[in-house]
């Protein structure tokens, strides 16, 4: 599969990580596999729902269903469907199939144009939005700019806790805000009338429209939100996207129909929408099969092969990373040569031909292949040019495991007499914890803890429900996890990295790494790549978290039912309201 080269360290990014992601010219009929061959969808006669609707599964109960709140992949698909930001992403692909990778490009969601941008000759930019006039919300009230107003500074309150307020940390006196040092009126946003939308920003961010379609940024209306805390019930539940919920079963299903409100309603020519929420792949490929789904992701990795073969699931470029992530703050990865031991003994190649299965590459770095620099997609590959920092490559895992044991002694560890790796009378041992609700990333936490006890490790391996396993990153009881990340066509490493970032549930804090990281947040152009690769170099040193591999998305649909699938290079599938049923 050819992967679409994109712009990237132009990048930073809302980085998506699912716990919790090239432009094809004109019409493929047939796709290269990753297994090899070629592989055409298989069009299927199966019915989900109505005549005229569409059932999906992307998770189980959603953690939140309010914009500022979420922090997840699932999450963000949901929220996405039913709000709007200023910007929105929407489909390029005249085949509407999916099978031309990601194809999903950004254009003007609640914004009437493109934004006036000030150089205001200190270091600061302005960017002044028009809001359209046709814009409404779901009960027929007019979106404002005042409710962008209200939203934003919402995000940055921390009486809100909001897991992923730093998103706007380009915005001026964000920061100080996030840290309890201002109010929150004194974020750079204003709203000089009802239809114009002012952004003051410490730096021209060169990701920032990429961010206003970001489900954090979009609008919230104060009367509805403010003081209630279950406005999120369908009963009270204000939309502005294309659709608005009607109901919501919970740990059944989300149901949503097309909002009446919608400046382009009429495109929109599904009746409903159900979002099914199930924990089990077995039990959603099961449903899949009788027809009760049109669509779900990650089947079960030992069904992988078998649907690739006969083109049921169709596998894409997807920017983001498998990972395991270690807990820094405690023994025994608060200790860098542990973690880097670990990282050593870790057989990607296995990984993506036994676990995974959907044509993932073994990751020796952190940025994903097909991301190029300031020079442009002309330019080299960033992967290329920035090298791997351990090598994947089959022949040297044997001397990567002798350089691991190394690193173990040389942190005081030592095999006992039963073979286990100690240090004193203290046993080596960690506590993984996996959700079971992802089964890619269930089955590399399987596979992690059978190797780490083979070599001699301890391994407690948690298999917890959603819920229950995001509560344990948040209180951080667990040593190791296994996690990924959905890049935007930005990468901001910081709610990983920063202290109290949205996803650093490791803990992380690092003198080396934090000015490494305020300066490429900084940076654009060459200066942006420069200060890429010094961030990049420093965590190969201190090794945070360990990655395993470049992901790829995989989805099944009833190809022939439906029609109007619009991947984007960090999220598998938005825009839900642009399919089409296909009798």
């Amino acid at each position: 599969m050819k992967k679409r080269r994109i712009l990237a360290l132009g990048l930073s990014a809302a980085l998506t990580v699912g716990l919790l992601a090239g432009c094809g010219g004109g019409t493929q009929p047939t796709e290269t596999s990753p297994t090899g061959g070629e592989t055409t969808p298989v069009e299927t006669g199966a019915v989900a729902t109505g005549s005229n609707s569409i059932r999906v599964c992307f998770a189980s109960e959603p953690e939140t269903m309010d914009p500022s709140l979420n922090r997840t992949v699932d999450g963000n698909v949901m929220i996405s469907h039913l709000f709007e930001g200023l910007y929105k992403w929407v489909d390029s692909d005249p085949s509407g199939d999916g099978r031309n990778g990601a194809t999903a490009e950004l254009d003007l969601g609640m914004a009437a144009a493109e934004p006036e941008v000030t150089d205001n000759g200190d270091g600061t930019y302005t960017y002044t939005f028009t809001i359209r006039d046709d814009a409404k919300w779901s009960d027929g009230q007019p979106v404002t700019a005042n409710d962008f107003v209200y939203s934003w500074r919402r995000l940055v309150d921390p009486a809100t806790a909001s897991p992923y307020n730093t998103i706007i940390a380009m915005v001026v006196n964000a920061n100080e805000i996030i840290a309890g040092e201002l109010p929150k009126e004194e974020l750079g946003v204003s709203a000089p009338d009802d239809h114009t939308f002012v952004v003051e920003l410490t730096y021209n961010c060169p990701y920032f429209l990429d961010i206003c379609a970001f489900p954090n940024t979009m609008p919230l209306r104060e009367d509805i939100v403010e003081g209630n805390t279950t406005w999120t019930d369908p009963s009270t539940y204000v939309t502005n996207g294309p659709f608005k919920m009607e109901s919501w079963t919970h740990d059944a299903e989300i149901v949503m129909v097309p909002n009446e409100n919608y400046y382009d309603v009429s495109s929109i020519s599904i009746e409903s929408l159900t979002f099914a929420l199930m924990d089990d792949a077995n039990a959603q490929l099961t449903a899949f099969n009788s027809g009760d789904l049109d669509f779900m992701q990650n089947p079960p990795p030992d069904e992988v092969a078998t649907l690739l073969a006969d083109g049921t699931l169709i596998a894409g470029d997807y920017l983001g990373t498998y990972y395991a992530c270690f807990n820094n703050s405690k023994a025994p990865f608060d200790d860098v040569n542990v973690r880097k031991a670990f990282n050593l003994a870790i057989d990607r190649n296995y990984i993506v031909e036994m676990v995974t299965q959907a044509g993932e590459i073994p990751a020796g770095a952190w940025v994903p292949e097909s991301v190029v620099d300031a020079e442009g997609t002309d330019g080299p590959d960033f992967r290329e040019v920035g090298g791997d920092f351990w090598s994947t490559a089959e022949e040297d895992y044997e001397a990567n495991c002798e350089q691991a044991r190394e690193l173990l002694a040389q942190a005081g560890y030592e095999k006992d007499a039963e073979g286990r790796w100690a240090r004193g009378r203290q046993a080596l041992s960690l506590t993984m914890v996996a959700s079971t609700s992802n089964t890619f990333r269930l089955s590399a936490a399987e596979y992690l803890a059978s190797e780490l006890t083979k070599a001699g490790v301890e391994v407690e391996l948690r298999k917890l429900p959603w819920e229950e396993y995001l509560a344990a990153l948040t209180a951080g009881d667990f040593d190791l996890y296994v996690g990924e990340t959905m890049l935007s066509a930005s990468f901001d490493l910081s709610p990983l990295l920063q202290s109290g970032g949205a996803l650093n549930y490791g803990r992380y804090q690092s003198a080396l790494v934090s000015p490494l990281l305020a300066a490429y947040q900084a940076a654009s152009g060459e200066a942006r790549t420069a200060a890429a690769g010094a961030l990049w170099d420093a965590l190969a040193q201190e090794v945070p978290f360990s990655t395993l591999c470049f992901k790829n998305w995989s989805v099944l649909t009833h190809w022939g039912r439906v029609s109007g699938l619009s991947p984007t290079h960090h999220d598998p599938f938005y825009g839900l309201e642009n399919w089409t049923i296909t009798q």
